[in-house]
């Protein structure tokens, strides 16, 4: 069985459509039902933590009785405690290689982990080497830190040589091994080899998963959106000898919702109450943020309900999310009536909390009312981070505010937390759009220089502000640097390569780029094809235009309504009436439709030709013209 995504059944715009009463009857029933619920829970909380007093510190007194360590481990113990950074590690180290006798496998595994979690990788390997030329015993609690090591330094390869010493010294593989390289796979984004190792495992029966391994694939495939992959595989697990637990439902519930797949995710919870399967405030969570998105208010307040019948408390982050899908979807009173209803009763918002608010305010326009919400969440000491700042600067930069944005900005550097670099591909994104392209040279090495490197994202938005602002040369100076490093392109950065081209008139130049990718191992998608396509409508090459959108097909690429948009209002400007309307007819039968843009140029035409309305009946009744 395949899951199906409810933006399938309705269309595109459907997510969340309401109409506007019933949208309202519900959501007022909804917000009664959270606010009773805040009160509700206010009133526990108070209980829980006036009766958790004594039981703390009775705990605590009862723990200290029982937890004296034996004569000799005290002294063990304190060492790794006390290693605070790298020359004390090798210094402690270097005494316990020359104790006789040895210290026990145990403590060398100590100082191991101690130093992976400083993040001194390079200075664990060189240990370890030295640990097997003294001929220090090695177990398998050691192998798989060494492992994990490899895995953290983005050497997953490295972490495979490993294995080679598990068969050298008679070394039974383990599971913990295997679900550590395989979250170093994810970890590389090597998808393909991660599915092809889980599948050996399973196949050549070289160690059986466990619920680690389930949750370790299941997570990395569900966090790269291979929904129906990590639905597949729950479905494995309910018939295998390891069960999904608690925790692998709420993975796939959680990318059943980011994948807009709202009714299988209901399903699914539907499920694990049948089963009997002990539900989370987690589970919830991940459930009703995938609700409020869709503007599901009513299965929300049941929600609400469910989880204080289970004497399940909504934390901040349930709330939190209730608020951002009220000020999503424009409700920004309702948002607020909730946030202050939150404070009144006790339930603290957090940085997160505030972040969402302000960035309600800015997906709406009203910067004044973003910053002053920005302003008291620091009057209420509560230290904003680099999201907060992020979301502010994006929210200035869409308004065209560049003052605003860079004064913000240079703020952080003076006071708030470092920059990241969304932080400088908002800014430099936001410059180009008023082409400000001397400060964008001096930002970006300003980035250089305090050590953050481009990523595909920034160099995608460089090209695309170069081409912009009709700085073609920069634009191609950068995009052959690119390609000598042969990192960092993909077949989106080439696409923004095709469309600056063209749009620059240099249609000859992105058709050869174009032509030479899959040379390059990278194949057009339907975003490229359509780059190509608007480029040669541009230049009146309607035949070429034509042949391309026919070798799309022929290439498996569907075209989407875009491409049509496209062809069309191509046909259109150089009056080509009636090859249009085989590409309207088309359009029609596909269960596309025309944009603003082409409605636009085809009632001009139709104002010169009134015969032309004849000449499209099918569409002219499929769209209600």
């Amino acid at each position: 069985m395949r899951i199906s995504k409810e933006g399938d059944k309705a269309g595109n715009n459907t997510i969340g459509r309401v109409t506007q009463q019933s949208n309202s009857r519900h959501l007022q029933f909804c917000l009664r039902v959270v606010l009773c619920s805040i009160s509700y829970i206010s009133s526990c909380f108070a209980i829980s933590r006036s009766g958790s007093a004594f039981t703390t510190r009775d705990c605590s007194s009862c723990h200290s009785n029982t937890s004296i360590p034996a004569k000799g481990k005290l002294g063990v113990a304190s060492r790794f405690e006390n290693v605070k950074c790298l020359d004390e590690a090798v210094s402690l180290f270097r005494r316990m290689v020359r104790k006789q006798p040895l210290p026990s496998v145990f403590s060398f595994s100590k100082l191991l982990k101690t130093m992976v979690n400083m993040k001194h990788y390079s200075s664990v390997l060189s240990l370890f080497r030295e640990m097997r030329k003294l001929g220090i015993p090695i177990n398998d609690f050691i192998l798989n830190i060494v492992i994990n090591n490899y895995c953290l330094m983005h050497c997953s390869d490295c972490g495979f040589s490993v294995l080679a010493i598990y068969l050298k010294k008679g070394i039974p593989f383990n599971v913990v091994a295997f679900s550590t390289l395989l979250r170093g796979l994810f970890a590389e984004s090597k998808i393909k080899d991660a599915v092809n190792l889980f599948k050996k495992l399973v196949r050549e029966n070289i160690c059986e998963p466990n619920e680690v391994t389930y949750l370790t694939i299941m997570n990395g495939l569900s966090k790269r959106a291979h929904t129906q992959k990590t639905f597949d595989l729950l479905k494995v697990m309910e018939q295998g000898s390891v069960k999904p637990n608690t925790r692998i439902y709420n993975i796939v519930i959680d990318a059943l919702c980011k994948d807009r797949m709202i009714d299988a995710a209901i399903s699914l919870f539907e499920e694990m109450k049948q089963k009997g399967m002990p539900l989370t405030v987690i589970t919830y969570n991940v459930l009703i943020d995938g609700l409020c998105k869709f503007g599901k208010w009513e299965k929300v307040s049941t929600l609400f309900l469910e989880m204080i019948n289970l004497n399940m408390y909504p934390d901040v982050h349930t709330l939190t999310m209730v608020i951002d899908g009220l000020y999503k979807e424009g409700k920004i009173e309702d948002a607020e009536k909730v946030m202050r209803h939150m404070i009144e009763k006790g339930v603290e918002p957090d940085v997160v909390t505030y972040n969402v608010i302000v960035d309600g305010y800015c997906l709406r326009g009203q910067m004044d009312r973003a910053r002053r919400i920005f302003v008291s969440m620091i009057d209420k000491s509560i230290e904003p981070n680099i999201f907060s700042y992020n979301i502010l600067i994006n929210g200035y930069c869409k308004k065209k505010k560049l003052v605003e944005a860079m004064h913000l900005f240079r703020e952080i550097s003076r006071n708030g937390p470092k920059p990241n670099i969304v932080t400088y591909m908002t800014i430099l994104q936001g410059l180009f759009e008023v082409g400000r392209t001397d400060i964008v040279q001096k930002l970006f090495a300003e980035m250089l220089s305090i050590g953050l490197r481009p990523d595909l994202c920034t160099n995608r938005i460089l090209l695309r502000g170069y081409f912009q602002n009709g700085l073609v040369e920069n634009a191609m100076l950068l995009f052959h640097e690119l390609e000598k490093k042969r990192e960092d392109i993909d077949i989106e950065l080439y696409t923004v390569i095709i469309d600056g081209l063209c749009k620059n008139g240099q249609l000859d130049k992105a058709h050869a780029i174009f032509e030479k990718l899959s040379l390059i191992g990278l194949f057009p998608n339907v975003i490229t094809y359509t780059t190509i396509i608007n480029g040669l409508c541009l230049e009146g090459l309607l035949d070429e235009a034509k042949n391309m959108l026919r070798k799309m097909e022929d290439n498996g690429c569907s075209p989407d309504n875009y491409t049509y948009n496209v062809i069309v209002r191509g046909f259109l400007k150089f009056g080509k009436t009636s090859e249009m309307t085989t590409f309207l007819k088309e359009m029609t039968e596909r269960g596309f439709s025309c944009d603003a843009s082409t409605v636009k140029l085809l009632i001009a035409a139709i104002a010169k030709d009134p015969s032309l309305l004849n000449m499209i009946p099918q569409f002219r009744l499929g769209n209600k013209m």
